[in-house]
């Protein structure tokens, strides 16, 4: 008699044994992925050098952008002191220049302007604030002549005998 086959029955397979199932490495698969890490390595340094070449590139471009850059406001601004009426516009502005019959206003803060002046030129204010006459008068007051005390101290040098101890 002939015996009777029994149905198979599916087995659950674990995940590991069904991962090993599907990759089924053998030593081509191995030898491959051991060629692409080895090469990933050998190539890495040079890859990164790479980089930072590309990166030093950019950054020198973009100085070199700004020094252009730098140069161009540098001739704007060389040719608009070409110009006599930008110069007359900044003496002017910045030196207070007026020209003969105008009258100059010039309007400051009034927290920080001293009043007690009684000159009323805007110059002796500013002077006095800058404490240009203090400087004068510590000048002023030095009370020895360098020159004479160099003199001095030359001649007591050369003619002043050493005191003989008993």
């Amino acid at each position: 008699m002939a015996q009777a086959k029994e149905p198979k029955v599916p087995v659950a397979l674990t995940q590991g044994k069904l991962m090993l199932r599907m990759l089924r490495l053998n030593s081509s698969w191995v030898s491959m992925i051991l060629v692409l890490v080895l090469g990933t390595w050998l190539i890495s340094p040079d890859v990164e050098a790479f980089l930072n070449q590309r990166r030093e590139i950019a950054e020198m471009e973009q100085s070199i952008r700004q020094a252009e850059q730098a140069v161009e406001e540098m001739q704007a601004e060389r040719d608009r002191w070409q110009d006599p009426v930008y110069i007359r516009a900044q003496a002017r502005d910045r030196l207070y220049y007026v020209l003969p019959g105008e009258v100059s206003y010039l309007v400051m803060d009034s927290e920080g302007m001293d009043f007690s002046d009684t000159s009323g030129t805007v110059g002796a204010q500013l002077a006095q604030l800058r404490s240009a006459d203090e400087i004068s008068a510590e000048i002023a007051a030095a009370d020895d002549n360098w020159v004479d005390s160099l003199l001095e101290s030359f001649l007591r040098a050369a003619l002043d005998q050493p005191e003989e101890s008993e």
